[in-house]
């Protein structure tokens, strides 16, 4: 079975997939196939843990290639949050895809906050849809990843290093600045 981590990105994916390292009984891997077109674009190898944010574009392609077959996880992040670190990233990947390509370019008027928020949205209710009929689906949040990641680790019968992998959520893959996070 294959798991597959939908996300909008800027809500701990990458920290995510560090604490999958730890499974034994499965590979894991961030973004690993971006650069990748047609089928080879989502050919992961079995027992593969995937978070790739940029998915949420192609939930077609993903259903037809896996379907009701793998285990999805949706990753979110508090909403303000996230459109604020999208925001302070607004000239680059995803954010510049969304102003520039998705978008055709904003109106003067349209802030970066406000493009953030567009492009969570769209991506927020793609993500939904896609998994509104999927038997086998955690939803997880940045704000919870301790608590979220060992309800993960059991429901996928993960084998490992569990404590090796809660330690992993503690720090700030892929963030701004060096603090660790906290929760339960």
């Amino acid at each position: 079975m294959n798991v597959f981590v939908l996300n909008s990105g800027r809500c701990g994916s990458t920290t995510w997939i560090r604490a999958c390292e730890h499974i034994r009984n499965y590979s894991a891997g961030h973004e690993t196939r971006i650069h990748l077109a047609g089928p080879a674009r989502l050919a992961y190898p079995e027992r593969h843990i995937e978070a790739d944010n940029r998915l949420s574009w192609i939930l077609g392609r993903l259903d037809q290639a896996y379907g009701d077959r793998a285990f999805y996880v949706h990753l979110s992040r508090e909403r303000e949050a996230a459109a604020a670190s999208f925001a302070r990233r607004a000239d680059f990947g995803i954010m510049r895809a969304w102003r520039e390509g998705v978008l055709l370019g904003a109106t003067p008027e349209t802030t970066d906050l406000d493009l953030a928020h567009d492009y969570l949205e769209s991506v927020e209710q793609n993500i939904r849809l896609f998994l509104r009929d999927k038997p086998r689906v955690l939803e997880a949040r940045l704000e919870h990843l301790p608590r979220d990641f060992r309800r993960f680790w059991s429901a996928i019968d993960a084998e490992g290093d569990l404590e090796a992998a809660l330690a992993e959520l503690r720090i700030r893959h892929n963030a701004s600045d060096a603090s660790t996070l906290t929760g339960p």
